[in-house]
């Protein structure tokens, strides 16, 4: 914390007047119902990075549709020499690129405005372009595995050039025992036509075709429950509005649990063929493998976060005295513990926070944000028909794209703070590996994200004056801990033991998911220590996790924000040391396995230090939290 200090101690006068001031006086553009064509320039990503119009997107498809259509004819003999192999290999890097690119250019254009046809068209022709490009290349890892280490090996040792390749190829020869002969292959991949049926239907029945509740505020208003007033309203200060509204819609959401538990049964049967086919043991074991990361890691997180309860349990607790409740119930977790503080910040504001916490990573870090600002990677504030949300994209050979939907609140600023780690993170390894070894792990994924929040809320706390806004900052925080780390280990053990139910041979009916879903809820939360009542209406919030069809997924935004907490906060005691480290785990891309790369940054996640030390960690805010109570009392 020192050498943070003496870094951006010159800044901080300036930064804490700038955030001390209320919103009321802070001017937020509203373009909510302003149609995409109307919305200045200077507030819209630079959509003509990718290409300068329609046409020329549709002409560098048929360019792609072109290359894919000689890949039958180049394919028969690529492995017979080091150098016809690194020459297909430069080929199928060029297809990707494109490919990566037109997806970009349709997948931002449809983001941008929903209501356009044409871009749903395009990203759809996309994806039909995708399986068949899919489907062609079944031929690739049979080739490798007949090609062998000791062929390879020579081929390295005269073509340079496949040094580029080298990681992948290695990769796929790892795999040997998992992949199916060529023709078998070809079948396998044709499931992609239809592996996503269950989670599409079930997005479609969620968000479109479940009719939905009304109910009536205590202010007397009339609101439909959709999904995003339930989100919007579970967080009333009213105690008996939110309580209202969760129960209300739990109770319709019931009406669809055997449609909803069948969709879910038939996704995890489908991750259990997938597995089979390749000959694993089971899911968790072949989702693993992918990445090579250790079963142990997915048991050791479980396993820490069971024997840490405690500071959740804490926090609960000194939220229902802050919230001044009799009884802390589980509608009440969303409710803002610090609903008084109200604070708006200008996107300009927001900028120049991002750029100074971030000054301990260096100049060139800082220099590609101050890029990032002024080259319009940023989509920055809502219009009609825009997605909602944010999220953020690297385009090798461009640059990352980040959707925002910039409001003012101080979530908003932390949300910029967090995909803008993304956004670097695609930099960094974009600029520094080659495209094979550009995209990183997904078991990454979360790390330089959740590090660029610890920093933001570590500059905050260091520099800002007010207790009740610093109360709120760790309120944020500790419950993006609640959310991010207890509640997506709930979810992955959740998920371990739907996968585990269908691997015996049983089928995961709505009342085997309820009663399972409601015992780890109640569980996590201390429902039985009296820490928080969890009511059988939420037994089925399974059925509303779309994650839960994405394979074993959800465990990494836990260990990601262990790794990161880890991370920021060896950048923080020994800046030299660990900016280049943490800096180089970021260049690194792909270019080695996820708990390969994090050890070398001073990270172990097959050990239980980063588990320990996070705790800790939420144990010391929590004990700050303490002490700004006692002070306001």
């Amino acid at each position: 914390m020192k050498k943070m200090k003496h870094i951006i101690l010159v800044f901080a006068a300036i930064l804490i007047t700038s955030t001390m001031t209320t919103g009321q006086d802070k001017k937020i553009p509203d373009y909510s119902l302003t149609e995409r064509k109307d919305i200045p320039v200077e507030y819209t990503w630079k959509i003509e990075d990718l290409y300068q119009s329609d046409d020329e997107w549709k002409a560098d498809k048929e360019s792609a549709a072109q290359l894919i259509g000689l890949i039958d004819g180049l394919s028969k003999d690529w492995t017979s020499s080091a150098q016809k192999m690194r020459e297909f290999l430069d080929f199928l890097t060029d297809i990707n690129i494109k490919l990566t690119r037109l997806y970009a250019y349709a997948g931002h254009q449809n983001n941008s405005d929903l209501s356009n046809t044409l871009y749903q068209s395009m990203v759809g022709d996309l994806q039909t372009m995708y399986v068949g490009y899919s489907s062609k290349l079944s031929f690739f890892d049979p080739n490798v595995l007949k090609l062998g280490e000791e062929k390879f090996s020579e081929y390295l040792s005269s073509e340079p050039g496949l040094e580029n390749y080298k990681f992948q190829i290695e990769d796929i020869l790892r795999n040997k025992n998992h992949v199916l002969p060529d023709e078998q292959q070809k079948i396998v991949s044709m499931t992609g036509l239809f592996a996503g049926v269950p989670s599409k239907t079930a997005n479609m029945l969620n968000d479109v075709e479940v009719p939905n509740a009304e109910v009536t505020l205590s202010t007397g208003e009339k609101v439909v429950l959709n999904y995003a007033n339930y989100v919007k309203y579970r967080s009333s200060a009213n105690a008996e509005d939110r309580s209202l509204v969760m129960r209300e819609f739990w109770k319709n959401q019931m009406q669809f649990k055997n449609t909803l538990s069948i969709l879910q049964d038939g996704a995890i049967k489908q991750h259990l063929f997938s597995a089979k086919v390749r000959n694993f043991g089971d899911c968790l074991e072949a989702r693993l493998f992918s990445d090579n990361i250790p079963v142990s890691v997915y048991e050791q997180l479980i396993k820490s976060v069971k024997e840490n309860l405690k500071p959740l349990h804490r926090y609960l607790t000194l939220k229902k005295d802050l919230l001044k409740l009799s009884t802390f119930k589980y509608e009440d977790v969303y409710a803002s513990s610090v609903p008084s503080v109200e604070k708006l910040y200008e996107y300009n504001e927001a900028t120049e926070i991002v750029t100074e916490m971030m000054k301990p990573l260096g100049n060139e870090y800082v220099e590609v944000l101050k890029t990032a600002f002024n080259s319009r990677w940023i989509d920055i504030y809502p219009n009609k028909g825009k997605e909602t949300g944010a999220y953020s994209d690297g385009v090798y050979g461009v640059h990352p794209y980040v959707k925002m939907n910039y409001d003012g609140r101080y979530n908003n600023v932390s949300t910029l703070a967090h995909e803008l780690g993304h956004a670097m993170h695609s930099y960094l390894s974009g600029k520094e590996q080659h495209y094979a070894n550009s995209n990183y792990p997904t078991f990454l994924a979360e790390i330089a994200s959740t590090f660029n929040e610890n920093l933001l809320m570590e500059y905050l706390l260091e520099y800002e004056k007010d207790d009740m806004f610093k109360l709120f900052i760790l309120d944020n925080y500790i419950e993006q801990i609640r959310g991010t780390l207890y509640r997506q280990t709930l979810f992955a053990e959740f998920e371990l033991e739907m996968h585990k139910r269908v691997e015996q041979g049983g089928t995961l009916t709505a009342d085997w998911l309820n009663e399972k879903y409601l015992s780890l809820t109640r569980e996590y939360y201390g429902h039985n220590e009296g820490v928080c009542i969890v009511d059988d209406y939420i037994q089925n919030e399974w059925s509303r996790i779309p994650h839960f069809y994405m394979n074993y997924y959800v465990f990494q935004y836990s260990t990601g924000i262990i790794a990161s907490m880890a991370l920021s906060n060896l950048v923080l005691t020994d800046n030299e040391t660990y900016r280049e480290k943490y800096l180089d785990l970021l260049k690194a891309g792909g270019h080695g396995y996820a708990i390969d790369l994090l050890k070398t940054a001073g990270v172990d996640m097959t050990s239980p230090v980063p588990y320990n030390e996070a705790f800790k960690r939420i144990n010391h805010l929590l004990d700050e939290m303490e002490k700004i109570v006692s002070r306001m009392k």
